[in-house]
């Protein structure tokens, strides 16, 4: 499982940081991190989901009101 966030589209309401310790607040660009995390494409960032924490990353996604988080399977399926 792994997780992409796109930070162009973050709003920095910070709900993902609520549900998932990956994710920090950046108050100075007001707007998410994903430490750890691979620039993918301008402003995108992925990661594999670390054993244990798949609940959470897909509490992260579904709780983003903006849907800059997604969550896909072992296969490439988006799952949330």
């Amino acid at each position: 499982m792994r997780v992409e966030f796109d930070r162009d589209v973050c709003v920095g309401m910070y709900q993902c940081v609520a549900e998932w310790d990956a994710f920090e607040e950046n108050r100075d660009a007001g707007k998410a991190d994903l430490p750890g995390a691979e620039e993918i494409d301008e402003e995108v960032f992925s990661m594999p989901v670390p054993d244990g924490a798949e609940l959470d990353a897909k509490f992260a996604a579904r709780t983003c009101p903006v849907d800059a988080i997604a969550v896909y399977d072992e296969d490439g399926e988006q799952i949330v």
